[in-house]
Formats: C-alpha cells, sequence, structure tokens
C-alpha cells in the first residue's frame, strides 16, 4: 500500500469514528422545523423534494403555497393525485401583481386557515409552508400567530418553511437551516425561467 493509501485509509478511519460517534448520541426522535431561506435559488424545490420522500414511505403531506400558488408547478403536477398529498394555493398569485394589500391579507388568511388546520392534525406527517416569510414581512400574518402553530403541533410533524428572509424568531425555533446563497442566476442576465427546470 502506498503511502498516500495508507494516510487516506487512516483518515477515513478517524472521518467514521467521528460520524459514528455522532450517529450514536442523536438518540432523539421527533418532527422538526426546518427553513429553507436565502436569496438562491432551490428554496421550495428543495421542499418538494422532500414532499416526495415522505409521499413514497406513505405518509400524509400537506403544502401550503404562499405567493406562488397560481403559478405552474411541476411537482404539485406530478403529485397532486397522490390520495396522501393535501395542497393549499393562496388565490393571489404574486403581491407584488395585486397590489391591493387588504385583498393579499384577505386571501393569506384564507389560506392560512387551512395551513392550520394541517399543522394541527396528527396523522400529518409533513407540513409545507411555502414561500410563508412573505406574509410575515409584508404584515399580512403575525408571527405570533404563526409560532403558536408549530408549537402546538403534533410532536411528530415536521414542517418545512420557506422563503428569503426568514424571521429571526423562526430561525431561532427551526432544527435545521439552510440558507441558500446566489452566486449567479440566470434570470438576471436576461434567461427567462424554463418550464420543468423552474418551475
Amino acid at each position: 500500500m502506498s503511502d498516500r493509501d495508507t494516510r487516506h485509509k487512516a483518515s477515513m478511519q478517524k472521518l467514521k469514528a467521528r460520524v459514528d460517534e455522532k450517529v450514536a448520541s442523536a438518540d432523539e426522535q421527533r418532527g422538526q422545523i426546518i427553513i429553507n431561506t436565502g436569496n438562491g435559488k432551490g428554496k421550495t424545490t428543495a421542499a418538494w423534494g422532500t414532499v416526495t420522500r415522505a409521499l413514497g414511505y406513505g405518509y400524509k403531506v400537506g403544502v401550503v403555497q404562499f405567493i406562488k400558488g397560481l403559478w405552474e408547478c411541476g411537482e404539485r403536477n406530478r403529485l397532486e393525485e397522490d390520495a396522501n398529498l393535501e395542497v393549499a394555493i393562496m388565490a393571489t398569485g404574486f403581491t407584488w401583481d395585486t397590489q391591493n394589500r387588504q385583498a393579499d391579507t384577505d386571501a393569506c388568511h384564507a389560506v392560512w386557515k387551512e395551513a392550520e388546520r394541517m399543522l394541527a392534525a396528527p396523522d400529518t406527517y409533513l407540513v409545507v409552508l411555502d414561500e410563508i416569510t412573505y406574509m410575515l414581512k409584508f404584515g399580512y400574518l403575525e408571527i405570533d400567530t404563526v409560532k403558536r402553530a408549530l408549537e402546538n403541533r403534533p410532536t411528530e410533524q415536521t414542517v418545512i418553511i420557506t422563503g428569503r428572509n426568514a424571521h429571526r424568531e423562526l430561525v431561532a425555533m427551526a432544527d435545521t437551516v439552510t440558507e441558500m446563497q446566489e452566486v449567479r442566476h440566470a434570470f438576471n442576465n436576461g434567461l427567462q425561467a424554463r418550464r420543468g427546470i423552474d418551475f
């Protein structure tokens, strides 16, 4: 065995010992709060990937789409016939298109009622609150209302929150926070969003 192979083996043995130690110490089982935030692309796509994973195991999943609900959504199109998936959509689309604060607030509250029901359902394994961060930023929802629903949800339920500028109090509550960082975005260079790739 070469010196390089020997060093590699020793390095992998140390890595395995560290990973094994972490696995052994992770002894708590419960649902989580996961946040996908940041200016980069892929927050909602990552959430839909987890939806697909949960559905693949036969779990019941709820998705609430704020902001982008009226857009085409390839993931939703593909999965919506699964009896274990429930999707609720905010009926106004992008708030910068409607430019009507009261109408947007009313639409937000209507779909939030659906979210509250999902968050209280003991048989719903995963709930996705897609783009809810904007609802808090624009003042359509109160942070205390969202926190209370998250705190009172069933112990086994996981919630994924997506959107830019996640509220600091949600970040403080979360078990996992991933910040998508934009290095370059095609849209900023004049490329249109592409069906089947971006939506």
